[in-house]
């Protein structure tokens, strides 16, 4: 008997419920793998950039040094920049710097923020 693992995108999910995922996160790290799925779900399926990028921004600049969160806020601002073609200058710099602190210690950020940072630089041209 074969099994297969599937793996299925999350879905975009109100804006309300995303913030308040997110904010619990940020507070009480028991919350974090339910707001990984919240954040992957709104860089791959939310139509608001704005929205989007604020959200990586504070993850990203909010989530404490070996949170899984800031990897993955660094791989969500590469998806953010390949579904728009734009990115504020705040979140460039902080796939940047994110990416930076990966390469240094992969205990602080790990290296999914160097996977964002490619999509960033290739995306929007950066290289």
């Amino acid at each position: 008997m074969h099994s297969h693992l599937s793996f299925h995108n999350p879905p975009a999910l109100p804006h309300d419920v995303v913030v308040g995922t997110l904010e619990r996160a940020l507070g009480d790290q028991a919350h974090e793998p339910e707001a990984a799925g919240v954040l992957v779900g709104s860089a791959l399926s939310d139509d608001d950039r704005e929205f989007v990028e604020h959200w990586c921004v504070q993850v990203g600049t909010r989530a404490v040094s070996g949170s899984p969160l800031l990897g993955l806020a660094g791989l969500c601002l590469g998806h953010t920049a390949r579904r728009f073609g734009r990115l504020s200058d705040e979140a460039v710099a902080l796939a940047y710097s994110l990416a930076a602190r990966a390469e240094v210690d992969a205990s602080d950020v790990d290296g999914r923020a160097l996977d964002g940072l490619d999509d960033v630089r290739s995306f929007l041209h950066l290289w």
